[in-house]
């Protein structure tokens, strides 16, 4: 009877220290790898491919998504403001809702699975196959040569990339805008530079750089953390993208709420 009892509570407790303890080792890593940013070796040769990785190879999906998304955004706020015979407000609407949420959210959901997902892989793969232990043996610290380069090429990729997409999704909304909705081009130009301003660009930038440090905290400690073989790299892998994409929204409503 006592156990009947007592189980549930057991449960509930060993589910909310589990919890603790994976915030804690994320907080752990993220912090050991801002820590060792300017400590020597500085691994310089490391940053730059991982920003080729995550940055320059992420490029093409940026620009076809943001440009869709400009593009469909545009048509469906056309269709809403008709109704009040205020298309001209379509261009402002746009730009707004891009550099502010869109953009940054958008890229970094993009970028969680298709960066951050190969990040927890590699070094699910290296922590498996006891290359990590390889390195700790040779005097080699695992966070400074394995979770420092992808850290710091995620916060500098993320905010470049989502200005890439503001650009990319700014400039499908006003072909779709002018070419086929046949919207006057400098109604939307004057609406588009009236309601979007500096602040709102750098608000889209600041998330820019918190989601990519979520989003290469979340994907190294994953796979620095990895156990069970090939099955518990797949398992990191899918976990590290569920919970950057998780953290990522509710981040994006704090941020938001703090802004407005």
């Amino acid at each position: 009877m006592l156990k009947l009892l007592t189980g549930p509570i057991e449960n509930v407790g060993g589910s909310a220290l589990g919890v603790v303890e994976e915030v804690g080792r994320a907080v752990r890593i993220g912090v050991g790898g801002f820590l060792n940013v300017f400590r020597r070796p500085l691994r310089l040769r490391l940053i730059v491919q991982q920003l080729e990785f995550i940055g320059v190879q992420s490029l093409p999906i940026i620009f076809l998504s943001s440009a869709f998304t400009g593009a469909v955004f545009t048509l469906e706020s056309y269709e809403a403001f008709a109704l009040f015979g205020a298309q001209g407000m379509v261009g402002g609407t746009v730009g707004v809702a891009l550099t502010r949420e869109l953009s940054p959210t958008l890229t970094g959901l993009l970028v969680s699975g298709r960066a951050g997902s190969a990040m927890a892989a590699e070094i699910g793969s290296m922590r498996v196959s006891e290359q990590i232990d390889a390195l700790e043996a040779m005097a080699v610290d695992p966070v400074n040569y394995l979770v420092k380069p992808r850290l710091v090429a995620s916060i500098l990729a993320v905010p470049m990339l989502t200005v890439v997409f503001d650009a990319v999704g700014i400039l499908g909304s006003w072909v779709v805008a002018t070419f086929y909705l046949h919207l006057s081009s400098a109604e939307y130009n004057v609406r588009l530079f009236d309601w979007v301003d500096w602040d709102d660009i750098w608000v889209g930038v600041f998330k820019g750089f918190v989601f990519g440090a979520i989003i290469g905290t979340v994907a190294c400690y994953k796979g620095f953390y990895t156990k069970g073989g090939a099955k518990g790299v797949g398992r990191a892998t899918t976990s590290s993208v569920v919970v950057a994409s998780v953290t990522l929204l509710i981040m994006n409503f704090v941020i938001a709420a703090v802004v407005f």
